[in-house]
């Protein structure tokens, strides 16, 4: 294949829209912008406007409850990155793989408020993994290397919040 023979999909790339070009081509006069005023000119947003009255989203009680803001965010990692990152050298099989680990590794680039361990991939080195939640098969895939999945207890983590501890199924680590 040459670069003479590249070609867009079909569809990829449309015509730009002729307006103001007489009646006949349905995109005449006004250009498909409707009448005067100030949504016939450019750079309008008034999606929700009333003309001054009071937006019908404003008018109408809000119910409910949205937690969308105080979320957990949780980074997630397959058992296949991890494999690929044991060989390749960036993880050590005899050290614990942690949130902590994982970021200075830089396995995990962005901030979150734990990690999630799936079952994507395989793994043929045994593991200690220490996660905040992780699939069932997940587990019995670490478990059948020789590894150890290490799953943290959100509740106790709740209540030992503000101390120095860190906690694992119940029991206080302190670090």
């Amino acid at each position: 294949m040459n670069l003479n023979q590249l070609r867009d999909k079909r569809g990829a790339v449309t015509a730009r829209k002729r307006v103001g070009r007489g009646t006949g081509s349905g995109k005449g006069k006004t250009c498909g912008r409707g009448g005067k005023g100030q949504t016939a000119r450019t750079g309008v947003s008034i999606k929700g406007f009333e003309g001054g009255q009071m937006p019908i989203y404003r008018r109408l009680p809000k119910r409910g409850f949205n937690n969308y803001a105080f979320r957990r965010r949780f980074a997630l990692i397959s058992l296949g990155h991890l494999q690929k990152a044991a060989d390749s050298g960036r993880l050590d099989p005899a050290d614990r793989v942690t949130l902590h680990s994982l970021i200075t590794k830089r396995l995990i680039t962005h901030s979150c408020d734990g990690v999630r361990l799936l079952a994507q991939g395989e793994l043929q080195v045994a593991l200690v993994i220490e996660v905040n939640g992780a699939s069932r098969a997940a587990v019995r895939a670490v478990e059948s290397t020789g590894g150890q999945v290490i799953i943290e207890d959100r509740r106790a983590n709740r209540r030992a919040k503000g101390s120095e501890e860190k906690v694992l199924n119940g029991h206080a680590i302190c670090r």
